[in-house]
């Protein structure tokens, strides 16, 4: 997207740096660094102390993320384009849409970009500028970022992730709590004690959101009704944003994602009327709580996209009794606060992937009781998923959740969390649905 962006504005000399031989456009992957670059724009993956950048800081050229690079596109091309932000460990890409199909409810233009779908770039620089640009923001693109503006910002959750890359738990939280920085204000979750601690010392407005009876200040849960007593007028006490029935689905975890984009939303001027519409309208990503197949009173549900143990937990949280599908790649992150927390719920678990004893001694500490099988990818990554389904239905009961929510990454089997969910959507499919 930068390359595209930059041969239409006339540069160049363009060099393109991966540590990986790819082929992207007919551009050549670069090896050395030229000596007449001025600027570098890096890609969020990238560690601080790589060589790479490293060397390119020693030379005094300067150096900026996607992000930043795009706020200074921003005042050249859509000098009235107006930012906001959002994080969290999970979460983001559920909130940042709904966010979007809130902005598209009401009379404003907007996009979700960032961390999902659309560069940062490629929002900015189109024909007709949008109103309001809703960007999803990693830890490792706020890590990077610093020029950017926000009107507000909002943290959903901070939980462990990451670690492999931030190096410590405290390093990947300061990096989520970087953004405020750049912020306005901020709309945050007040049951997250993380968001709640290390928010302090930022002086700003904030507006917390939770599941409890909402205080002057916060947006909260009355019975059936998501209630905001944040941005309400002067003299009023509060005000409905929508009723749970028009969250789809209204697990907690989501209710919070409602809340959140409710906030940002109403934090630009947004109508009541147009949050609830947008809410209401607002269908969820593949891999989400994805219901598969229902049969024979076992449901089966894909939440491929819990890549750490917090996802896991939210979906875990939305069942009773279940047959857990986890492993991969734990990216640093513990298993026991997800073992002692959920292990009442899980009746068994088929355990994948490079790091699975880490949640097989978690679940033998705190939920003994768990039934534990393993599964080996022998060969291709279908045929492990055709592996794991056949053992879950051996394994499912009437009134059981079979529940694919890895708490891990995908990448040490898989191609990617969508990889890995469209595998297991096919194999419930072909040896569950079609075989009933």
């Amino acid at each position: 997207a930068l390359v595209r962006f930059l041969r239409s504005r006339g540069v160049e000399n363009i060099y393109v740096f991966d540590e990986r031989e790819i082929s992207v456009e007919a551009i050549t992957i670069s090896t050395e660094l030229p000596a007449e670059a001025d600027l570098a724009i890096v890609s969020p993956g990238w560690k601080k102390n790589h060589p790479l950048v490293l060397e390119i800081q020693s030379r005094g050229i300067e150096i900026l993320s996607e992000v930043d690079f795009a706020w200074r596109v921003r005042s050249e091309l859509a000098p009235n384009q107006r930012w906001i932000a959002l994080t969290g460990t999970n979460g983001k890409t559920t909130t940042v849409q709904m966010v979007e199909s809130i902005i598209s409810a009401s009379h404003l233009t907007g996009l979700a970009c960032g961390n999902v779908g659309t560069s940062v770039i490629e929002a900015v620089a189109k024909d007709q500028p949008y109103d309001v640009l809703a960007l999803e923001l990693s830890s490792f693109q706020i890590e990077w970022s610093n020029e950017a503006r926000f009107e507000s910002a909002a943290i959903l959750n901070i939980a462990d992730d990451h670690i492999d890359w931030h190096g410590s738990f405290d390093e990947y939280a300061n990096a989520k709590i970087k953004l405020l920085n750049s912020a306005q204000q901020a709309v945050l979750a007040g049951g997250d004690p993380e968001i709640v601690l290390r928010s302090t010392s930022w002086s700003g407005p904030k507006y917390f959101f939770s599941l409890d009876t909402p205080a002057i200040g916060e947006i909260g849960l009355v019975e059936n009704l998501i209630v905001d007593r944040a941005f309400i007028k002067p003299g009023a006490d509060a005000e409905v944003i929508a009723e749970l029935l028009d969250i789809n689905p209204a697990v907690p975890h989501n209710v919070l994602n409602a809340m959140a984009a409710a906030g940002l939303a109403l934090s630009v001027g947004i109508s009541y009327e147009a949050i609830k519409r947008g809410i209401n309208e607002f269908k969820p990503d593949h891999h989400r709580l994805e219901v598969v197949h229902t049969g024979q009173e076992i449901e089966w549900v894909n939440d491929s996209k819990a890549t750490n143990p917090h996802a896991a937990i939210a979906a875990l949280g939305s069942y009773l009794s279940i047959v857990w599908i986890a492993g991969g790649l734990a990216k640093g992150a513990r298993m026991e606060e997800l073992a002692a927390r959920m292990g009442s719920r899980i009746r068994a678990a088929i355990l994948i992937g490079q790091d699975r004893e880490l949640i097989a001694a978690a679940l033998k500490s705190s939920a003994p009781e768990v039934e534990i099988s393993y599964v080996d990818k022998v060969s291709t990554a279908e045929n492990l998923m055709d592996e794991v389904v056949a053992k879950a239905k051996e394994l499912a009961r009437p009134g059981d959740t079979v529940l694919l929510a890895p708490a891990c990454a995908s990448m040490d089997q898989f191609n990617s969390y969508a990889h890995r969910g469209e595998c297991f959507v096919a194999s419930v499919k072909r040896l569950v649905a079609d075989a009933s």
